[in-house]
């Protein structure tokens, strides 16, 4: 018996979710290495008014070339979105409940949610994870920053934080969608 045979359908589901979420590395090309001495031609004398491309200079730094956060990755929102959306000023257009739910179950919720989000057009959504039992942080609640920073959803939300008192507090959380 081998021992993918000993795996329950759970955990056969649960391995897949880690499987997927893996990148391969890339294989590193080995460098070439000629045998005996290598002719070398002088690189030429750059001309005088050459762009740095022609004389093989790197350009100058831009700010696209700046390192930091990976490109589609949701940020916090801005103190006045928040602000609008906890006014209520920028509408609130769909709300999910995640109560109930079990940790894998939640995600898929959450994902389908915010999937049909952004096919109708929204804009703002309230997710509601609710605090955990007994005031600690709950599964869910603990999992769903890591959730929408996941690869599935990085074309989705463009950012989210933590909603108002009267929308659920510390257990929910108003998502910004991206348009489609």
């Amino acid at each position: 018996m081998s021992r993918r045979d000993d795996l329950s359908p759970d955990d056969r589901r649960i391995w897949a979710r880690v499987a997927g979420s893996v990148t391969p590395a890339q294989p590193k090309k080995a460098a070439l290495i000629m045998a005996g001495p290598a002719a070398v031609e002088p690189p030429a004398a750059p001309h005088p008014k050459a762009t740095p491309k022609e004389r093989g200079t790197p350009p100058s730094y831009t700010p696209s070339m700046a390192p930091g956060r990976p490109r589609g990755l949701p940020e916090e929102l801005e103190p006045r979105r928040q602000r609008r959306l906890s006014r209520e000023r920028d509408p609130i257009e769909a709300r999910i409940d995640l109560h109930g739910f079990g940790r894998f179950q939640a995600q898929d919720a959450l994902t389908a949610f915010l999937l049909g989000a952004q096919a109708r057009g929204y804009r703002s959504v309230l997710v509601i994870t609710g605090q955990g039992r007994r005031g600690g942080t709950g599964v869910i609640r603990a999992s769903v920053h890591e959730w929408l920073q996941s690869p599935a959803l990085r074309g989705v939300v463009s950012g989210y934080a933590s909603a108002a008192r009267h929308h659920g507090g510390d257990g929910a959380l108003y998502v910004t969608v991206r348009r489609a």
